[in-house]
């Protein structure tokens, strides 16, 4: 009776911490990839489908030889997706793990691999074009990339990016500055700003702080982090509220970090590398990348203002 009387306090005090419980609360997952090589290592909306009914997103995957898949479009309905490979036309990239679409320029995206080269891409039908590559700037000693954000505020262009941490020694360098684009395409950053961040759930020496980063229309900071014990597991993760970015009209960016994140849901036995907020909309679209078990797919409701 004890023993069951600290569960239920245990449980209680978890549902009280994530709001919406431990496994989010709204869709369920669906599979969207077999194997380590196409799970989901980043999610960019690309539209709705023509009957409304379904999201189109484009999710980049993590594979590091020539010739293997580095783009999917995924077509999401709750209860079926429709996964269709990109041709990749330009230089390859190496472990691919973030993608954001441009806002304002429709059909281009950044993408942004592991050691921090950003590739600007132009996707057309089923083929993604690259236009220009380029380094993130101020790349520290260690940083290990598996996020991006952009954000369009006041008519100015910012973007978020984080080293991901590892474990309690290393937390989680988030990064901001204000982005442009030279007239031949190469993106272009301002001024840097870095930000330590500490994961509040999950904990242990596995833990990656940061696995990725989505921005509301108001600002709002949402924030993946996952722990991962290797290629088959076990995997754990959670998407908090970390803060706040501002971009002025002036274009400086200002990043404010919670104190204390809010963890909004808990994801056990998934390793969420993807979130992406959809526009107009309380919705997130999340994606894993759970190494040998594949790849999955969700909707979460914790997007709104």
């Amino acid at each position: 009776m004890v023993r069951h009387k600290t569960w239920l306090l245990v449980a209680t005090a978890l549902l009280m911490m994530t709001g919406t419980g431990s496994g989010g609360a709204d869709g369920a997952w669906q599979k969207v990839g077999e194997d380590a090589r196409s799970g989901v290592s980043g999610l960019a909306y690309e539209g709705r489908t023509e009957d409304g009914s379904g999201v189109r997103a484009l999710a980049v995957h993590d594979n590091k030889r020539s010739g293997q898949r580095r783009l999917s479009r995924i077509t999401h309905r709750e209860g079926s997706d429709e996964v269709t490979a990109l041709t990749w036309d330009g230089p390859e990239p190496l472990d691919l793990e973030a993608l954001e679409a441009i806002p304002g320029i429709p059909g281009e995206y950044l993408a942004v691999t592991g050691r921090g080269i950003v590739f600007r891409l132009k996707v057309t039908g089923s083929t993604a074009t690259v236009v220009d590559y380029t380094p993130l700037p101020a790349i520290g000693e260690g940083d290990d990339f598996e996020s991006l954000a952009l954000i369009g505020q006041d008519g100015n262009l910012a973007v978020l990016w984080a080293d991901r941490g590892a474990g309690p020694d290393r937390p989680a360098t988030l990064y901001g500055a204000p982005l442009t684009f030279a007239a031949w395409g190469q993106p272009l950053f301002g001024a840097v700003t870095r930000r330590p961040y500490r994961a509040a759930y999950p904990l242990g020496d596995g833990v990656r702080h940061i696995s990725d980063i989505s921005v509301t229309g108001s600002g709002r900071i949402l924030v993946g982090s996952a722990s991962d014990a290797g290629d088959g597991g076990p995997f754990d993760s959670a998407v908090s509220d970390a803060g706040r970015v501002t971009v002025s009209a002036a274009g400086r960016v200002r990043v404010t970090l919670a104190a204390s994140p809010r963890v909004l849901a808990t994801f056990p036995q998934y390793k969420v590398e993807a979130v992406e907020c959809l526009p107009d909309s309380a919705d997130a679209l999340l994606g894993t990348d759970d190494e040998n078990l594949g790849g999955y797919v969700r909707t979460v409701t914790f997007c709104g203002t």
